[in-house]
């Protein structure tokens, strides 16, 4: 965890969730876990003002807690996890293209209140749709039907739930904090409740008896007795989902390498890679480094119709992708008329390496990455070699070649004649580390999305008095045509903007969708790099 990830974390946390909240987030990713006692005293916070900032950086899953040692509760925040914030307009986006306008409303949903009950969306949803649609209601059980296939394609996931008494922390110490043991099976992550695919979202009344909801953390289900209270409750109480990041990063990955394999052959491959990618999408780990084999059978019967490819052509179409120097199909086996995976670790890399390629011809030039290239194909090389190899002349070749050194993108490799390290009877080998390189242009990336975010809030405070009458007008130009006003009086509500405000708002806002754009722009190329150095991660262990 770095400095900048930690000031891009803290700027994104006060975007989202204001100053008192950042202030607690950033306490506990600079310090690590501490108890809620220690970050009232260290951030000079009133008491309930940390308590509230916990719960809803508990609600979003940017906190977690957990009992010490010592027997108090800490808190830990994830930097990753909140770093994700960065990314919630892409998942909205996802949702909308794959699920329409009610999957982007229940992403949506969710995402704003972190966990949330089934019944809440739905209820939620439809108000919204209703609004929208000026007063014509949408069935419920269309909403219903969409969050269960959410739930079915894995892009929602149900939370730990505890529906046994809370436990202790240490044995039968009553003086010890009460927290609640979470755990949930791997089968039920992605199962709906069976009575909620069906029965409508109607209240019941809460009895003498009733499991009770333990707030703040999972909002579990704790064992509690209360008296009766004439409360109604949803039929799926306790029953709380979130999305799941992971299978929106593995479809965005895939798109990736749809991208690649269609630039480099044609559509119809594509549309291969695509269907295999499908079939093994909700059975293949998002770390696995390869697909699970398919046969062209498989394949043949699971492309679309629109495709129209013959056993023959499909046959051809798989031995131009396995000869293909991205080697990122295989051919697994013979067995069946053939059997075909997708070696995921290599599509990582070859993505990876090829947004790096693109930094360096943009920031060196194209000698530059004439010189990158070859390293990358000849792994180590000296000085005189590269001169050679790239067919550049040699005081041209020492300076981009340092150049890019000083800049981490090359490394070298000492490889001592003598015991002695003598610089005379040493050779010094170029090359290129992927790794570092990528953990290099990460740091970047942060940076940059740091500036934006400085911009964009400079943009905001500079032009708040132009945003603001703005806001005044419209509401005031609202409020006149929803009475029925002569639209002389409209008219001559808006001309309180001159046209030199008007001007000026224009050019603010088209600024300020330019830096959005940088933003997700900048984001994207942070989650290519950080699926890399993952996946790297995870093959060496």
């Amino acid at each position: 965890m770095s400095d900048v990830q930690i000031k891009l974390a803290s700027l994104v946390i006060a975007e989202h969730f204001g100053d008192v909240v950042e202030n607690v987030c950033t306490y506990l990713l600079k310090y690590g876990s501490n108890s809620s006692r220690v970050v009232i005293a260290e951030t000079k916070l009133r008491a309930d003002q940390v308590k509230k900032a916990l719960c809803v950086l508990v609600q979003h899953n940017i906190v977690t807690f957990a009992v010490s040692r010592r027997g108090l509760v800490e808190y830990t925040a994830d930097i990753q996890r909140a770093l994700l914030l960065v990314r919630y307009a892409q998942y909205i986006y996802c949702a909308k293209t794959l699920y329409g306008d009610v999957g982007e409303l229940i992403i949506e949903e969710v995402l704003h209140h972190g966990q949330i009950l089934m019944s809440t969306v739905i209820e939620k949803v439809k108000e919204k749709l209703k609004e929208a649609m000026e007063g014509n209601q949408l069935d419920p059980s269309v909403i219903r039907d969409k969050f269960i296939e959410l739930v079915h394609t894995h892009f929602l996931q149900r939370l730990p739930a505890c529906s046994d008494p809370v436990d202790k922390a240490k044995g039968d110490d009553k003086t010890l904090p009460a927290i609640p043991q979470l755990k949930i099976s791997d089968t039920e992550l992605y199962t709906v409740p069976a009575h909620l695919h069906t029965e409508g979202f109607r209240k019941r009344k809460r009895s003498t008896g009733d499991v009770g909801k333990a707030e703040g953390s999972k909002r579990a289900r704790s064992s509690s007795t209360s008296s009766a209270d004439g409360k109604e409750l949803p039929p799926d109480d306790g029953i709380f989902w979130q999305v799941n990041f992971e299978r929106f990063h593995r479809y965005f990955r895939d798109q990736d390498i749809i991208s690649a394999i269609t630039q480099r052959i044609d559509k119809t491959a594509g549309e291969v890679v695509r269907t295999m990618l499908r079939i093994s999408e909700l059975t293949t780990d998002f770390m696995a480094r390869s697909t699970k084999p398919l046969s062209s059978h498989e394949i043949s019967r699971q492309l679309p119709s629109e495709c129209k490819l013959d056993h023959r052509r499909l046959e051809q179409y798989m031995k131009l992708l396995i000869d293909d120097q991205t080697m990122i199909v295989r051919k697994f086996s013979d067995a069946g008329g053939g059997t075909y995976d997708i070696d995921l670790e290599q599509a990582s890399r070859i993505i990876c390496t090829a947004n790096i390629e693109s930094v360096v011809q943009e920031r060196f030039g194209s000698k530059s990455y004439r010189i990158f290239k070859t390293l990358l194909m000849k792994k180590y090389l000296e000085q005189k070699e590269i001169e050679n190899f790239a067919l550049i002349p040699a005081k041209e070749a020492k300076e981009l070649v340092y150049q890019m050194f000083s800049e981490n993108f090359l490394s070298v490799q000492e490889i001592p004649r003598t015991p002695d390290h003598a610089p005379s009877r040493t050779i010094y080998l170029f090359t290129v580390s992927l790794c570092q390189v990528s953990h290099m242009l990460m740091e970047r990336c942060y940076k940059s999305l740091i500036n934006t975010m400085l911009r964009r809030q400079y943009e905001s405070a500079e032009n708040r008095r132009l945003i603001e009458k703005e806001q005044r007008v419209e509401a005031i130009t609202a409020s006149l045509q929803g009475s029925g006003a002569d639209p002389a009086q409209v008219e001559e509500i808006e001309k309180m903007m001159t046209p030199l405000e008007k001007q000026q708002l224009q050019k603010y806002k088209r600024r300020i969708a330019k830096l959005e754009q940088s933003e997700l722009q900048v984001d994207q190329t942070a989650l290519v790099l950080n699926n890399f150095i993952m996946q790297e991660a995870s093959g060496r262990s």
